[in-house]
């Protein structure tokens, strides 16, 4: 993972919400504290795994006493039965960091596997698909890194990194051209200007005010064919709205630059893995 700091620190916010004041009680009434196991961690759906080193990193933090030994790496197909993750040590500790280890590796390893169906569908076409910021408040950087691994790519991360002039801007502003040449006059000169736009008349504006990207906004599929053959190449284009398993490819046939899905990080299922204790000394 790239920022380890940042991963630990939702690992730790996930386990105290799980132990909270007084730790795993159901666990420390059965389990003799003495208890050594192995376990397992197994796929019963397949997929693609996404977050291998957050769930290894979660035991880490229970007890790094545990040993882990990880049978695949995130981006791999995985298929039912396979184990991707194998442990030995303190039972209690096992059991500890169980539910924690899971919910981060089922969770983006269904980002993972649903943003691959997506770019599946599309691999003939010259098409970048993209995620969005609907995200799960505090897990953008870990959803964006499953698209990633799934094979998609990161729109902007914040709103610190991208200039995206969005409808309740030109609404404030007073339209296309003023919204672009403010924005213009503020940034760096080699930052780039992404306009949304709802009509082919804010389309022709946000091309004559010099946009770098421009989002079509809910366009229907007709209406993005107008737009392809409007920018003749000249801006990147990106549809956005409404994009589903079973339109996107038709979306990709019209000549469009990006699509970007929402549903990846809001809507993918989470991939079925579970822990399975193994044996005791």
């Amino acid at each position: 993972m790239e920022d380890q700091v940042l991963v630990d620190n939702l690992i730790k916010i996930a386990l105290n919400e799980d132990l909270g004041e007084l730790g795993d009680i159901t666990t420390q009434a059965v389990v003799p504290e003495s208890k050594r196991v192995k376990a397992v961690i197994l796929i019963k759906s397949e997929g693609i795994v996404a977050g291998i080193k957050v769930a290894s990193r979660v035991f880490e933090l229970v007890d790094n006493s545990i040993t882990l030994k990880e049978i695949v790496k995130d981006g791999q197909k995985v298929k039912r039965n396979d184990v991707i993750l194998q442990l030995e040590g303190q039972a209690r500790s096992i059991l500890i960091g169980e539910r924690t280890a899971l919910n981060f590796l089922q969770h983006l390893s269904g980002i993972a596997t649903f943003t691959s169906l997506f770019v599946e569908k599309v691999k003939s076409y010259p098409v970048k698909i993209l995620d969005t910021r609907k995200t799960t408040p505090g897990l953008r950087w870990l959803e964006k890194y499953a698209v990633r691994v799934g094979g998609g790519h990161n729109h902007r991360f914040g709103l610190y990194d991208g200039i995206l002039i969005k409808d309740n801007h030109l609404k404030i502003v007073g339209g296309v051209s003023e919204a672009v040449k403010k924005a213009r006059a503020k940034i760096p000169k080699d930052m780039k200007i992404e306009v949304e736009v709802e009509t082919l008349i804010e389309l022709k504006e946000a091309l004559e005010a010099g946009a770098d990207v421009v989002m079509l906004d809910n366009m229907s599929l007709e209406t993005i064919k107008k737009a392809v053959e409007m920018a003749k190449g000249s801006v990147i284009l990106e549809a956005s709205g409404g994009v589903t398993i079973s339109n996107i490819e038709e979306i990709a046939q019209t000549g469009i630059n990006w699509i970007s899905i929402g549903a990846l990080t809001r809507a993918a299922p989470p991939l079925d893995i579970s822990l399975e204790i193994l044996a005791g000394d």
